[in-house]
């Protein structure tokens, strides 16, 4: 079989352009409607997971899209990780996805399309699972595969998980362990499999984001590519308090720290690392903590504002002290 992460040059969430160059890029591009049909009630500002916005007092719309080049070689399992990442973002804001439809980019010179409808019917049974309906899509013939879904949900707006909504005194919870970044970029290099990491991409963050609502929560992100550190420091900065983070609190998954010592660290971690660098105080956390915290993860777990039922603490928002983040 074609191994497909061959054919990318970056796998997974990895491949995302590097937050600074990012925020550089829409600075500013917050411009409303002259005439409004409805209330923006999360959007651009904060960089947050998701657009929601205001129908009625009740009820809300979510909007995303997420799509990414191959992160595993088995094509039923990228669309199933493709899938449960892009549904992620409506979880990360509280909401319910109702209907997504398909984003495919395919090589059709080069890659069978026997692969593509594998990658499409992994896709289709994760959006099944979270009772999501596919309607359709769009597809283009690119020379790099990429695959991902753009998403439509519903939320209660009073009843939101936001990224600048976080207190000092709230304890921190993460819903998924990381390394899922090294492991990927291992998997790309020797073809060596981790059916604990495909599992762990796969599992949809539908229950972490009905307990931590059910928990009161109203702050919360999705852990994706822009690693625990990034995604962290959007929270931190946008809430106007410093996290502060338990380094030997925070749940890898096995392989990780073995597969980081063995070199197999991707571009993107080392860009996200670089991009929070003069944003925390690190204390005494050595190179090999700070990659790990900083790992671009991909369909990684929910980094909520709050205790989530079953999940390690592994910090908490103080007042705003110095540097946004404190690792320690």
């Amino acid at each position: 079989m074609k191994r497909l992460t061959q054919y990318a040059h970056g796998g997974g969430c990895a491949c995302k352009i590097p937050p600074g160059e990012l925020e550089d890029v829409v600075a500013g591009l917050t411009t409303a409607p002259a005439e409004p049909n409805a209330e923006l009630i999360i959007g651009l500002d904060t960089g947050d997971d998701a657009a929601v916005v205001r129908l009625q007092d009740d009820l809300a719309t979510v909007a995303t899209a997420d799509f990414f080049t191959p992160v595993v070689d088995d094509p039923y399992d990228w669309g199933r990780i493709a899938a449960a990442n892009a549904l992620s973002d409506v979880y990360a804001v509280g909401g319910r996805p109702l209907v997504a439809v398909n984003l495919l980019a395919w090589p059709r010179e080069v890659l069978p399309f026997d692969l593509a409808r594998e990658v499409l019917r992994g896709g289709l049974d994760v959006a099944s699972e979270a009772g999501c309906h596919v309607g359709g899509g769009h597809s283009v013939d690119d020379p790099e595969p990429k695959y991902g879904m753009a998403v439509t949900g519903i939320a209660d707006p009073s009843r939101l998980l936001r990224n600048d909504t976080g207190k000092p005194g709230t304890p921190l919870s993460l819903t998924k362990p990381l390394g899922l970044g090294i492991l990927n970029n291992r998997h790309k290099a020797t073809g060596e499999v981790f059916p604990h990491a495909v599992a762990t991409m796969v599992e949809l963050n539908r229950d972490a984001s009905a307990a931590a609502l059910d928990a009161g929560a109203v702050c919360a992100t999705d852990v994706t590519g822009f690693g625990l550190l990034g995604h962290l420091y959007k929270m931190a900065r946008a809430s106007g308090v410093t996290a502060v983070v338990d380094a030997a609190a925070v749940p890898y998954l096995d392989g990780a720290r073995e597969s980081l010592r063995d070199g197999y660290v991707s571009g993107g971690t080392r860009r996200n690392l670089d991009w929070v660098a003069p944003h925390t105080d690190f204390g005494r956390a050595g190179e090999e903590d700070r990659l790990l915290l900083a790992d671009a993860q991909t369909s990684g777990g929910l980094l909520v504002a709050g205790e989530v039922p079953g999940a390690p603490v592994i910090g908490e928002l103080i007042p705003a002290a110095g540097h946004p983040l404190v690792v320690r």
